[in-house]
């Protein structure tokens, strides 16, 4: 429960875009007008007569309990109200085919019906979270020593500093880990995983600025593979899925591995960074026919309003969601929980 609630104070962008509006949309129900209740004609008996005092309704036992309450505001699911539910979910980075699709299974059975903004929130969460639990897996861990994780995406993802969390918490939780800084064109990504192995008393294996990445990473097997490592953690230069020279050498890497290992790597994760909206539905794309992707992190949920992206990709690809971030302690990055997810994104309570 810790990280649900520094997942849901650290998602406000995204949970507050789609509470308020869902608050909005509710709110736009026009109130029924008050009916007075007619008044009764005095008759001569009754202006003689002593008057009756009324007595109050009774209450049920409910009712006694808690005590009346204001009636939440109501408003008839229809045509209009699905419209705007979809183009709310659009905004939210969602993306229209999965809009869609959720807003329709909203519908489904309540059409016409009278629901509260409580309910819908609710039945979106509960929608959400349905396209999401058959993503929810934690990374797999083999038996096959050492397991070679390679890691992928483009410039900014924070691939850098998600190995660096994973590889402590692996080596915490008793695995034994080796990093190979691959990003030989970047001194600081190097720098910032020796940080990283420094405090969790992991080995990076590094190479020359400029050093061809390929090497560096076969030759990361082999002292894995000597040193009886349970984990070997790759990583890569940050790519532009539009620089086909990049990809290339990504290509080249896992040709590279697989000469010592031909059933390597074992796991290639796509870091994804939230705050890139549906741009991160092309990179899952181009990054999946290029690299095998078995696998995602989202990083940066703290700092988007469109944390719906994360339902689309679930939707379109299927891919195993591994871990979210949604900040930059080790803490801050945990397995996928979507019934947690789904409340954060929608602001309600888990």
């Amino acid at each position: 429960m810790a990280f649900f609630k520094k997942l849901k104070d650290r998602m406000f962008k995204s949970s507050s875009k789609i509470e308020e509006g869902l608050d909005a949309i509710v709110q736009e129900a026009e109130p029924t007008p008050e009916v007075q209740a007619p008044v009764a004609q005095a008759s001569i008996a009754s202006d003689i007569a002593e008057p009756k005092p009324v007595e109050p309704a009774k209450k049920g036992i409910l009712g006694r309990l808690i005590g009346d309450k204001p009636e939440a505001v109501r408003r008839e699911l229809d045509d209009e109200m699905l419209e705007q539910l979809e183009e709310l979910l659009i905004a939210a980075d969602m993306g229209v085919d999965t809009a869609l699709r959720v807003t329709a299974n909203m519908a489904e059975g309540r059409f016409g019906k009278k629901l509260s903004s409580n309910e819908i929130k609710q039945l979106l969460a509960n929608e959400v979270a349905r396209i999401m639990e058959p993503v929810a897996k934690p990374l797999p861990i083999y038996a096959k020593k050492p397991q070679v994780v390679l890691v992928v995406g483009v410039n900014g993802a924070g691939k850098t500093t998600t190995i660096g969390k994973l590889a402590s918490q692996f080596q915490a939780a008793g695995k034994s880990v080796v990093i190979a800084a691959g990003d030989t064109f970047r001194a600081a990504a190097v720098e910032q995983l020796q940080v990283w192995g420094e405090r969790a008393g992991v080995p990076v294996l590094t190479a020359p600025e400029g050093s061809d990445p390929a090497s560096l990473a076969y030759d990361a097997m082999v002292q894995a593979e000597r040193d009886g490592a349970d984990l070997l953690m790759i990583d890569t230069a940050g790519r532009l899925q539009n620089r086909q020279d990049l990809m290339e050498e990504l290509a080249k890497i896992v040709r590279v591995i697989r000469k010592k290992d031909d059933t390597a790597p074992h796991n290639t994760l796509l870091v994804l960074d939230a705050t890139t909206g549906q741009n991160a539905v092309n990179q899952v794309g181009t990054f999946q026919k290029l690299a095998d992707v078995s696998g995602l992190v989202m990083t940066k949920l703290d700092g988007t309003a469109k944390g719906g992206v994360l339902v689309s990709l679930a939707d379109k690809f299927g891919l195993p969601i591994h871990a979210i971030g949604v900040g930059e302690k080790i803490d801050d990055l945990a397995p996928f929980d979507p019934e947690e997810f789904a409340a954060a994104l929608t602001g309600i309570d888990n």
